[in-house]
């Protein structure tokens, strides 16, 4: 294999073998109507067995900006900063940002490779079943296939929270008279899932479009949010911001309190690879969609380095910002904001806002597409229903997964009605069947490469190379070391208000999924595997 990144195969049409599977693949069909004239994508999905049912509307630049704007970092880091302030304090989040960013350079290295490799809406229980031992592919990849199912649709509802509980936060920053409940919040939460379902469901051609717009804001828009913290709020002094490591009700010793701490920062810079969800919908996928997790990742990234640090300089006190009857609003974004600027604040969280609600809208359509692929290999109940893919004027889109995704958030808002402390569960629910996905898929990587002797490892157009077992390796290293921090509640001596339930969530599902597999499952999913054919 070549070096990182730069591996090609099947360049064209004079390639004959590309040609004749090309061939196999629409036959004497050379219409443009799904984006089938690309050889290499008809070629890569021949291979995976599966049909084009989508049109491929997104390229190179496009799947950037969908994928920046699912991560949305500096976003997060402005909005969710709280976790990580009760563990570790100023420092603790600066400095576990900094770990974490090196640690998922690997794995999004991996995850990149990956979707090179079998560019298919399904992602990681795809890839588990292609370069998992063979004696545990079905199994292995089924188990894959429901974590990132729950991970997606718990990541889904809670970016749908996120944006609902901010405008109720706003609302009460700035009217002292209302007074915020619990059921406000799943109202809003409502709202949003309603647009993110219109959008998806009726206008998924316009996606690329609406990428095209929001990127300024996300773009942009994070330089105007520096100027004002730098310029207008009062700031820490440099040794609180770089050494100043405190538990603010949190964990001890501090070690401790840290490695908590540090899955606020895993919640920044998460979902890259949403990209792979939509991969039959991109032009040239096996390259355009690993190119644009890595553009994305680095971007994000490199972006929320600078308003991390800047935002952490602009909060004089943590103790203000946890206190409730302080910070009314409950989000640190709003009361430093408005510490800096009070009325001038609503205009930058409007901006905030609109870009989240961007971002929710393509999460849920990238949730969508997990759904569905997971469906149309039998590993969900309602399969048939799940997997219709739905036409309408220029689009194509799988619109009772969409809906279904819709549902699902609006059912789990309901939980923020008796505890908002369930709901955080939910978000650590998230974070814990993702990394156990990424260990799994990369994991089966590495076996291919080292135990397997990469037989079953198909061609990638971007390719690790050389660098790829240690890259693997360390990749899995690090993912199997953050899933055993996620369940870890905030508090030390936790109690049941207080405590993780991500696990007992975690646990269920597992479970859950097993008694279907061998009721069900087992009949239904052959994984996607035994579909492949030998190129």
């Amino acid at each position: 294999m070549s070096e990182l990144g730069t591996k090609e195969y099947g360049t064209g049409h004079e390639d004959p073998k590309v040609k004749q599977m090309y061939h196999n693949a629409v036959g004497d069909n050379i219409s443009d109507e799904n984006g089938l004239n690309d050889p290499i994508d008809a070629t890569d999905m021949y291979r995976m067995g599966k049909e084009q049912q989508f049109r491929r509307i997104f390229r190179l630049s496009t799947m950037i900006m969908f994928t920046s704007m699912v991560q949305s970092t500096w976003e997060i880091i402005l909005i969710a900063p709280v976790g990580g302030l009760i563990n570790g304090g100023l420092a603790g989040l600066f400095w576990s940002y900094i770990w974490t960013f090196i640690g998922f350079c690997f794995i999004v290295l991996s995850l990149a490779e990956m979707a090179s490799m079998a560019p298919t809406s399904g992602g990681q229980y795809h890839w588990v079943s292609e370069f998992a031992p063979r004696n545990c592919q079905r199994i292995l990849s089924y188990m894959s296939g429901w974590m990132a199912t729950t991970s997606w649709q718990a990541g889904a509802a809670g970016g749908s929270f996120l944006i609902g509980t901010l405008i109720q936060g706003t609302i009460a920053a700035y009217n002292s008279n209302y007074v915020p409940k619990r059921w406000h919040g799943t109202l809003f939460v409502f709202a949003i899932a309603a647009i993110e379902g219109l959008v998806n469901s009726n206008f998924t051609n316009q996606l690329p479009r609406i990428q095209k717009v929001m990127v300024f804001p996300h773009g942009l828009g994070w330089i105007a949010v520096v100027v004002v913290l730098w310029v207008l709020a009062p700031h820490a002094n440099a040794k609180e911001v770089f050494t100043g490591f405190t538990s603010n009700f949190g964990w001890q010793p501090i070690g401790l309190s840290l490695m908590v701490g540090q899955i606020t920062s895993v919640y920044f810079l998460i979902l890259s690879d949403s990209a792979a969800h939509l991969a039959e919908e991109v032009r040239d996928a096996s390259k355009s969609v690993p190119r644009a997790m890595m553009y994305s990742f680095y971007g994000n990234a490199l972006v929320g380095f600078i308003v991390l640090v800047t935002f952490l300089f602009a909060i004089p006190s943590i103790d203000n910002i946890l206190d409730p009857e302080v910070n009314v609003s409950g989000f640190a974004v709003i009361y430093v904001l408005q510490q800096a600027t009070y009325k001038g604040a609503i205009p930058l969280l409007t901006m905030i806002l609109c870009v989240m609600l961007t971002g929710s809208i393509d999460a849920n359509a990238s949730t969508a597409r997990q759904t569905f692929a997971f469906a149309r290999d039998g590993g969900l109940p309602f399969k048939n229903f799940l997997a219709k893919v739905s036409k309408g004027h220029n689009s194509t889109v799988p619109r009772n997964s969409v809906l279904v995704t819709c549902t699902i958030t609006c059912l789990l808002s309901l939980i923020n009605i008796g505890s908002t402390v369930a709901f955080n569960a939910i978000i650590s629910l998230q974070l814990m069947a993702l990394m156990a996905t990424y260990s799994i898929s990369i994991g089966c990587v590495l076996y291919q490469r080292t135990i397997g002797g990469g037989r079953q490892l198909p061609p990638a157009r971007w390719s690790l190379g050389k660098l790829g077992t240690p890259i693997n390796a360390i990749a899995f290293v690090y993912s199997n070391f953050i899933f055993f921090w996620t369940g870890w509640p905030g508090a030390a001596n936790p109690t049941k208000e207080t405590f993780n339930w991500s696990v007992v969530m975690f646990v269920s599902i597992a479970i859950i999924s097993l008694i279907y597999y061998f009721v069900s499952g087992k009949k239904s999913y052959t994984g996607p595997v035994a579909l492949v054919r030998i190129s």
